[in-house]
């Protein structure tokens, strides 16, 4: 009972900061997502070919958790958009107060898209708001087609489902049609994106999906995708990268 009790207590403070999040973000005009999968599901190279995609079209941010590095924050800061970094040290999960500790390090005035993208787990970040206006979860056709019935509970709480590495399906046994019946059994209001980060493949309805919600204008079909991406080689990236240790996480 003491447990659930604490967790409770927890849950409540968290949700209290989401709140005010969420108000912060509406007062900016900024649309928040909260970008979640499993490790190596694509969240850092589905950021990396957004922000190429809609560069010009729309002001980005981006807030990163990671349990120990700061790689994906680097790989993200040189596009040259503003990147926060927070280290979780081993946390599971980004928490509200850690995004706004983040948020407090970074100018949003001219930002209309805030992308967070959360540490690599399916099963803590469901339950914590991050006072995101929705969470996009992200998974592979290489996690198989039952992943949403082993991860209901993040299914449940998304708003998207963006299915990538389509271009690996003739290598695999996965059907995009069961994950996606798999996924819609538990959330049928969920909105679905097949993509390919390596290809491009889909990835022009997601474009002009993220331009419309965020009140931008249409997205140009006849922009050139790059088909190979930029070198992954890490080189210093700009000042806008800081890195936030979580040692005001609302656990511990």
């Amino acid at each position: 009972m003491s447990i659930l009790t604490i967790e409770r207590k927890i849950l409540e403070r968290n949700d209290e900061v989401a709140a005010r999040n969420r108000e912060f973000f509406r007062d900016y005009g900024v649309l928040a997502l909260n970008i979640v999968s499993s490790p190596g599901a694509g969240k850092t190279s589905l950021l990396e070919k957004t922000i190429v995609g809609l560069r010009g079209y729309v002001r980005m941010a981006v807030i990163e958790g990671d349990v120990q590095t700061d790689l994906d924050a680097r790989r993200v800061a040189r596009y040259e958009v503003p990147v926060v970094q927070i280290i979780t040290n081993g946390g599971c999960h980004l928490e509200a107060m850690l995004v706004m500790d983040a948020i407090r390090k970074m100018d949003l005035r001219d930002a209309r898209l805030l992308f967070i993208e959360n540490v690599g787990n399916l099963v803590c970040p469901a339950n914590y708001d991050l006072g995101e206006d929705m969470k996009i979860v992200i998974l592979s056709v290489t996690e198989g087609d039952d992943k949403p019935l082993k991860y209901p509970a993040m299914v449940r709480n998304a708003s998207v489902l963006v299915i990538n590495k389509v271009d690996l399906l003739p290598y695999l046994e996965c059907s995009v049609e069961t994950l996606k019946n798999n996924a819609k059994v538990i959330n049928p209001a969920l909105r679905i994106f097949e993509v390919s980060a390596k290809t491009g493949a889909g990835m022009e309805e997601r474009f002009q999906w993220l331009l419309n919600y965020s009140g931008r204008s249409e997205w140009k079909s006849d922009f050139e995708y790059p088909s190979s991406g930029l070198s992954r080689e890490l080189v210093s990236g700009p000042s806008s990268i800081a890195s936030l240790p979580s040692s005001n996480s609302l656990v511990g």
